[in-house]
Formats: C-alpha cells, sequence, structure tokens
C-alpha cells in the first residue's frame, strides 16, 4: 500500500502531466515550422585558392554549374533556397542549387587540381552554424577522386545573433566561415582545418502560412492526369507556338567585365525580361513550329540593357529564335549608344531534333557559338566563334504544358548597414583583425561597416560586422 505522503505526490504528477498534455498542443502550434523557399546564397569559397586556380602557377580556371552565377569580382551565387525555419527556436535550414568546379596544374590532356563544390546547405541551430556541400575532389599527389554529399565544409560563426522571432525573408550577411577537418579532408589536402575561408551571406524567403503545403491526397496524380488528356491530340498538329520562354546569360566574363573594377557598371532588364542570376529570361515567347520539317520560329519579350565606363551602353532587345535544318540562330535588336541595328544574328547553336514532350519543347543548355555580326556587336571584344554562354528554350505547343522555373533568387536582399549592438561590438574587438587583399568586396548596401539583427513584425533581417579573414595562403603542390 502506498503512504499517504507518495499517494499525495502521485496525485500532484498525474494532475501537472494533464495541465501539461492540455498544453501541448498550443506550444506545438507556436512551434511549427516555416518553409524556405526562394533565395540565394553568396560566397567567394576561398577568394586566394581562385587567385591560385587562375593565376600562372595553376593556369586554370572555374566553371559554373546547375544555374550558378556570380556576383562581383569573386562571389558565386547559389539559387532556390528549399527548407524550414522554426520562429520559435530559430532553428534554420536553406538548400541551395548550382556548382562551380575549380581546374588548375593541366596535365596529359587532364588536370592535377580538380574540385567541384555544390548545392550547398546552411544549418543554424542552438547558436551554432554550419555550410554543407557536395564534393568531388582530386587529391593532391595521388590523384585519388572523391565524392562525398553534404560534407560538413565550413562552421559558421553566428555567435550574437538572435534567430528566433522571424516572420518574413531571413539575411545574414558576412558570417566568418572556418574550415572544418572533413573539409580540409575534401578540399584535397589544400588547406588544414581552422583555416578561414570567405565569408558566407545569404537571403531565404518564407512562405506564408495559407501558403504551407499541403498534404492532402491525390492532388498530384490529379494534376498529372490533366496533363496527359490529349496528349496525342495536341502534337499532331501543333503549329502555333502557345507560351515560350529563352533563357541566356550574353557571356559570363562580360558580365563579370560589366559589374567589375574596370567598367563599373550594371545591366537593368526591361519589357518583361527576367534576372535568372547566371542568366537573363526572354519571356512570352510566341510564333510557329512545324514538326515535319523541324523548323521553329519564335520571338520574345525583354530587353537588356549594359552599361558603364568608357562608353559602354550596349542593349539586346526583340530578341528571336530561328531553328532550320539542325541549326539555331539567336538575334536581337543591339542599340549601341545612339545606333540601333536590327534583327543581327548573334549567335547560332547546334540543334540536333525538336520533340515536344507532354507539349513542352526544350533546349537545355546548348552551346553557342559568336557569329561574325555578332563580334561587330559587341565592338571587337570578343572574335566570331567565341563560345557565349548557351542557350536553353522551351517552346509550350499546348495551353497546359509548363515552362520551366526560373532559378528562384528570393525576394530579399543583403541587408543594409545598421548601427551594431553594444553585445555584439563587444564581441567584435576580441577577435584578430589581419587583412587579406583578395578577398571579395563586399555588397554596396553593406559597406565596409557593422551590420546587425533587426526582428520585427514585417520579418527578420540578420547581419553582422565583417570578419576579415587571415593572411593570404595561395596552397602550393608539392611539385611547384
Amino acid at each position: 500500500m502506498l503512504s499517504a505522503g507518495r499517494t499525495a505526490r502521485a496525485v500532484t504528477v498525474t494532475v501537472l502531466a494533464a495541465f501539461l498534455g492540455a498544453l501541448l498542443p498550443a506550444t506545438t502550434a507556436h512551434a511549427a515550422d516555416r518553409t524556405v523557399q526562394g533565395g540565394r546564397l553568396d560566397w567567394g569559397v576561398k577568394s586566394s585558392f581562385q587567385s591560385y586556380v587562375t593565376g600562372p602557377i595553376a593556369q586554370g580556371s572555374y566553371t559554373l554549374q546547375g544555374g550558378a552565377a556570380t556576383v562581383g569580382a569573386s562571389q558565386f551565387r547559389f539559387h532556390s533556397a528549399t527548407g524550414s525555419y522554426n520562429p520559435d527556436t530559430g532553428a534554420f535550414s536553406a538548400g541551395f542549387s548550382g556548382g562551380v568546379r575549380f581546374l588548375g596544374h593541366p596535365k596529359n590532356g587532364g588536370h592535377e587540381l580538380d574540385l567541384t563544390i555544390a548545392r550547398p546547405t546552411v544549418r543554424i541551430s542552438g547558436g551554432s552554424g554550419t555550410l554543407y556541400a557536395d564534393m568531388t575532389s582530386k587529391a593532391k599527389g595521388t590523384g585519388q577522386v572523391t565524392t562525398s554529399a553534404q560534407v560538413p565544409l565550413a562552421t559558421l560563426n553566428v555567435s550574437g545573433i538572435e534567430m528566433r522571432g522571424g516572420g518574413g525573408p531571413i539575411g545574414l550577411s558576412n558570417l566568418p566561415a572556418t574550415l572544418t577537418s572533413q573539409g580540409a579532408r575534401a578540399f584535397a589536402g589544400y588547406y588544414t582545418a581552422g583555416t578561414a575561408l570567405d565569408p558566407v551571406s545569404l537571403s531565404a524567403d518564407l512562405l506564408a502560412a495559407a501558403q504551407q503545403p499541403s498534404n492532402s491526397p491525390g492532388g498530384e496524380e490529379k494534376k498529372k492526369d490533366d496533363g496527359g488528356k490529349k496528349k496525342a491530340e495536341k502534337e499532331k498538329k501543333a503549329a502555333r507556338i502557345e507560351d515560350a520562354a529563352l533563357d541566356w546569360g550574353v557571356r559570363r566574363t562580360f558580365r563579370e567585365y560589366v559589374t567589375g573594377s574596370l567598367a563599373q557598371g550594371e545591366w537593368k532588364l526591361a519589357d518583361g525580361a527576367e534576372d535568372g542570376g547566371a542568366l537573363f529570361r526572354f519571356t512570352s515567347g510566341a510564333g510557329t513550329f512545324d514538326k515535319e520539317d523541324q523548323r521553329l520560329d519564335a520571338s520574345f519579350d525583354g530587353s537588356v540593357r549594359f552599361t558603364g565606363d568608357h562608353g559602354l551602353d550596349l542593349e539586346l532587345s526583340k530578341v528571336a529564335v530561328a531553328v532550320e535544318d539542325g541549326k539555331g540562330t539567336l538575334r536581337a535588336d543591339v542599340r549601341d549608344a545612339d545606333e540601333v541595328t536590327k534583327g543581327v544574328p548573334l549567335v547560332t547553336f547546334a540543334v540536333k531534333e525538336l520533340q515536344a514532350e507532354d507539349g513542352l519543347i526544350t533546349l537545355t543548355e546548348v552551346p553557342a557559338a559568336l557569329t561574325v555580326k555578332g563580334a561587330d556587336a559587341f565592338g571587337s571584344l570578343y572574335k566570331k566563334g567565341t563560345a557565349m554562354d548557351p542557350v536553353s528554350l522551351a517552346v509550350a505547343l499546348d495551353e497546359k504544358a509548363e515552362l520551366p522555373p526560373l532559378p528562384d533568387l528570393g525576394s530579399a536582399g543583403t541587408p543594409t548597414a545598421s548601427p551594431e549592438p553594444k553585445k555584439a561590438a563587444a564581441q567584435e574587438k576580441t577577435e584578430p583583425a589581419a587583412a587579406e587583399s583578395s578577398s571579395p568586396a563586399l555588397p554596396p548596401a553593406v559597406g565596409a561597416g557593422v551590420v546587425v539583427l533587426a526582428a520585427a513584425a514585417g520579418g527578420l533581417m540578420i547581419a553582422r560586422r565583417r570578419r576579415t579573414a587571415t593572411p593570404a595562403d595561395h596552397p602550393s603542390p608539392q611539385d611547384d
């Protein structure tokens, strides 16, 4: 038998458990995760590594993958954030698309240095942050290739940042990043654990509560059924284009020149053109397609204008694509200063076959070469045959066919600089300050000053003072 005291304690525990159980549903509702959808991550990996790869020792280069772009002189932009955020706990996870591949030390038709970093993911919880990435690397010396998924590549310093309470876009600016031991191994041994990497900046959109995805059964299946109806019927005599989009970045190095230290310029999109980070999308395509003759003609809305120092003022508009006899040509009206030349054939590209699937014709990242007149349009900056950015084309022959989405850069830019709270300022004073001349330029909105957290009903905007990196330590392979 239970004593009176033990009985009283048992009753108390039972009542308390019931009370907490009644409160649990409300607590759970408050802690529901918000869906992250859309946004970008800007990161230079390590600017001195970039300089080494493209310099006279490694004699290499880098290429972008999966819609990744460049920002300024030495940052890469990864796109289309997906993940979750919990306003109560501040737990945040966002994965981004795109990758960058570094090649250097050409030898026997290959490269001794071969490193790919893709699909970066940032996770923050409990006051600590980590950047993960898919890594493929060739080890120094042995040449052994290793591929690993979501390696914990770098730790992120998020001390002094309050992640809780956000309701809108999340912005994190210039988070100091330090190479982990696992990251050092995946980095093919070029750096040791503890090496300072370039700071990380990101922004991510949050879906409103009403937009959170539902798990109701049958919705996806119904969409497939609707999309598959009358497929054969539509493809038989589909001569009119219902909608179309053309994705083309012109040329990556040209964009970098425009926004770089020489031209110090910019580009502006108008008339329906959209920015996909590494490319421009020209929209509302209209025209005709002849399946039997494999001939396509489509014109698009949108224009892009490049301006900068040294007389740079170039606008491309009224973009059109024609495909015939296995060859595609991209044309545009070209305005250089005050002179307009209509229908200039800028680039050509090879087309094997135009085949519709579910009412949609697609060409994905087809290599494109500059024409003679295209070279003239660029003021002979490039010669005929120069590889320009690849061309991607999506043509809907069925009004129900959906065009592929653009890389989603989100709606939030880099947070604007603000005065720093005293607590954060005191903490920063304890950190060493050593300059690195090759470190990437800060976004104009941030400048070289301080940035802070501001949590309000309209959203969460997070940032911090930039922490300067350690002195440049270019990797030096054993045989150099």
